[in-house]
């Protein structure tokens, strides 16, 4: 069920851009044109025949009919257009004359106000195909999928269908071949009329407002049927044309009348009713909403394009020169600190990787205590400790309750004035805890975040990961340290003052991302958090896309817990209230919503390898990519990491990036929708060993790689 919501939502979202594409005629257009072929299996009474071709009869011959002198039958087709139609329809109303409307679908759907607008001021209305290709082309059942589309698109506009047909590509009843009589015989079948013309007024071609006149004037007060256009480009000549036209006919004795009041026969349009109109509203409501989705697509494009380039053009100006300051010679936090420091372990069913983590500790270079806080495991985890037999290594106990419980319990526990928290997962290097405590030293550091390193690299989950630590957190790191925000001390490596833990009240039980929590209550309190780069921690990550989703989830959840918890620091005094209307603002648009927007970059990539333009679509999407691979190797470059992973990055903005966007969409869903998400334990498999191996590129040494017995 998790993953139900996100990926209906993407079907939907995918479900919109597709039927954007069809009603724009760039998926299923066929643009193919028939070449002229001979007329040896058309009748000749249809060739020398009238412009209504009525082959509707199963046992007679097709018959044709003309049109009666000193009437003229104007048609339209190719619209409605946005433009052109409304002042189509403008000069028909201003002088009184009505004429046949051949629509397509796909403007008829995407202008359902111009189509009722033609029926209600007495026009008819024709079919001209749903997508406009030449039929000669088509199988019967694509021919019916066309008819079957422009009809419910007009029941859908106006509650209307209509017996009235025109072929695309097709001029008078003696250009009739043997390719198009078969599709006109087919037409007839299915119970339309077949509508040509004969006086051409050649508006296409766009000649002229007078060569227009002078080709739709019927000769020696024969009655006519006109072809003219209002959509496919620019119709101001057919426009200003009509202004002419019609009073000039007028004043000759023509009368304008819709096609079957010309031939005395029933109206063409009959009602649309039950199931077919109902069909048909919500064909063209979707087609609207689709329009509208499109519309706010490119706006978030515009927006999410904007905050990409400024956050990666922040975080490379703000972590060189964050980078510079921490690594001048002379740069120092205060007097190097000595004092021994308390280290928090907390540990349920750690059985594959506390050793290890122990072991780690204890290698340190720095006077630290060990405090493995067992919550309640169930596979001897504080029994493994325990039997390590390790100095300075102590192991306090507790029933389930918790990782923040288990963080307080080791607070309670601690001699020191400064504890360092991490994971039971994790592995330090000799050098971390002497690293992360240095910035203590300065009396205005409450917290101190460390740079944690995926250790199980070898995986391609893992790779991109790794990817994800250096560029993503790390980098972002030295961003928030320089603006004064830093969102999150990593559970597996971070260093808090024991009076600043204790002003805010400790680790917080409110949220799932109790480290997000402290962190931004401390901020408020008015403490400084920094980053310490050389403070290295290593720590495994998921290695299955199920236990990374679980990972993700309660991380962006949590995230908006704490982001909601503090919302009031927007609107206080002091120190809270700065960090409130710059930090929290900040961490919110771009941990929770730019990453939310930024589908839309591979979303129109889809789209545009579908519908086109390729070229530029594809140009874009490199465009965004060399720019974030520049902010990856100039983060590996930072963190001293082999460039040889960047290899994955690719890869990893097309599909890991995507699962990212889903984590998070499911968060925004469950936050919305009131739900209480639980904390999930990780099942890991102890395969990040000592910091040794890490820096050979082992990924374990000896013993600490198997399960302890």
């Amino acid at each position: 069920m998790r993953y139900l919501l996100p990926s209906l939502l993407l079907v939907a979202l995918l479900a919109m851009l597709m039927l954007r594409g069809y009603v724009h005629s760039e998926i299923l257009a066929d643009h193919r044109v028939q070449a002229p072929a001979p007329t040896t299996q058309v009748p000749e009474n249809v060739l020398e025949g009238g412009p209504v071709i009525d082959a509707r009869s199963a046992t007679g011959p097709a018959k044709t009919l003309r049109i009666p002198d000193r009437k003229i039958v104007l048609t339209f087709d190719d619209g409605p257009d946005p433009v052109w139609t409304p002042r189509v329809l403008d000069a028909l109303k201003k002088y009184d004359a009505h004429g046949v409307f051949f629509v397509t679908g796909t403007m008829a759907s995407r202008y359902p106000g111009l189509v009722q607008r033609m029926v209600d001021e007495g026009h008819e209305i024709g079919l001209h195909t749903f997508n406009h290709p030449d039929l000669s082309f088509q199988s019967p059942k694509r021919i019916d999928w066309e008819l079957s589309q422009n009809q419910l698109v007009l029941a859908g506009a106006a509650g209307i269908r209509t017996s009235l047909f025109r072929p695309p590509y097709s001029s008078f009843s003696d250009a009739m071949d043997n390719k198009s009589w078969p599709v006109t015989q087919y037409i007839g079948s299915r119970g339309y009329l077949t509508v040509v013309n004969n006086t051409d007024s050649e508006d296409w071609k766009r000649p002229g407002v007078r060569a227009i006149i002078e080709r739709a004037t019927p000769k020696g007060g024969q009655g006519a049927i006109i072809l003219m256009h209002d959509s496919g480009g620019d119709r101001s000549q057919t426009v200003a044309a009509l202004e002419t036209f019609l009073p000039k006919m007028k004043q000759r004795g023509y009368a304008f009348t819709n096609l079957t009041a010309a031939l005395g026969a029933p109206s063409a349009h009959t009602p649309a009713t039950g199931f077919a109109l109902l069909k048909g509203k919500a064909f063209v409501s979707a087609v609207s909403v689709s329009e509208r989705i499109t519309d706010v697509l490119v706006v978030g494009l515009a927006v999410i394009g904007g905050l990409v380039i400024a956050r990666f053009g922040l975080m490379l100006l703000l972590s060189f020169l964050h980078a510079r300051r921490v690594r001048k010679r002379d740069f120092s936090w205060g007097p190097p600190l000595a004092r021994p420091v308390s280290v928090l372990v907390p540990a349920y069913n750690e059985r594959e990787c506390i050793a290890a983590t122990v072991r780690s500790l204890v290698a340190s270079d720095y006077p630290i205590e060990i405090i493995v806080i067992d919550d309640g495991s169930t596979d001897g985890t504080a029994d493994i400790v325990q039997a390590l037999r390790l100095p300075n290594v102590r192991v306090v106990r507790q029933r389930n309750a918790g990782k923040p419980a288990a963080l307080n319990n080791g607070i309670a526990h601690a001699r020191y004035d400064i504890v360092v928290m991490m994971d039971g997962d994790t592995v330090f290097e000799p050098s971390t805890v002497r690293e992360l405590v240095q910035p203590f030293a300065d009396p205005r550091v409450g917290a101190v975040a460390g740079n944690a390193k995926v250790g199980n690299r070898d995986s391609l989950i893992g790779a991109w990961q790794h990817i994800e630590y250096v560029m993503g957190f790390n980098l972002d790191r030295r961003m928030y340290d320089l603006l004064g925000c830093m969102p999150t001390i990593p559970g597996a490596v971070g260093a808090f003052r024991r009076d600043a833990l204790d002003r805010v009240g400790g680790m917080s039980e409110d949220t799932l991302a109790e480290d997000t929590d402290v962190t931004m209550a401390l901020h408020r309190d008015g403490w400084r958090v920094v980053y310490a780069e050389n403070a290295r921690a290593w720590t495994e990550a998921p290695e299955s896309v199920q236990q990374l989703w679980s990972q993700r989830y309660r991380w962006s959840y949590g995230t908006m817990q704490a982001i909601w918890k503090h919302r009031r620091a927007v609107i206080e005094r002091g120190p809270s209230g700065r960090f409130g209307r710059v930090g929290l603002p900040f961490v919110s648009l771009f941990m929770v919503v730019a990453p939310l927007l930024a589908p839309l970059i591979d979303v129109f990539l889809l789209y545009g390898l579908v519908f086109g333009p390729t070229g530029k679509t594809v140009a874009a999407w490199f465009g965004v990519l060399v720019v974030q691979a520049i902010c990856a190797a100039y983060a590996f470059r930072l963190d001293r990491e082999r460039m040889v992973h960047l290899i994955s990055l690719p890869l990893q903005q097309i599909l890991y990036r995507q699962l990212m966007y889903v984590v998070l969409l499911q968060s925004w869903i469950t936050a919305l929708t009131g739900g209480r998400l639980r904390w999930q334990k990780l099942r890991r498999t102890g395969v990040v060993g000592t910091p040794g191996a890490q820096q050979t590129g082992r990924t374990a040494a000896g013993r600490d790689r198997r399960p302890v017995a």
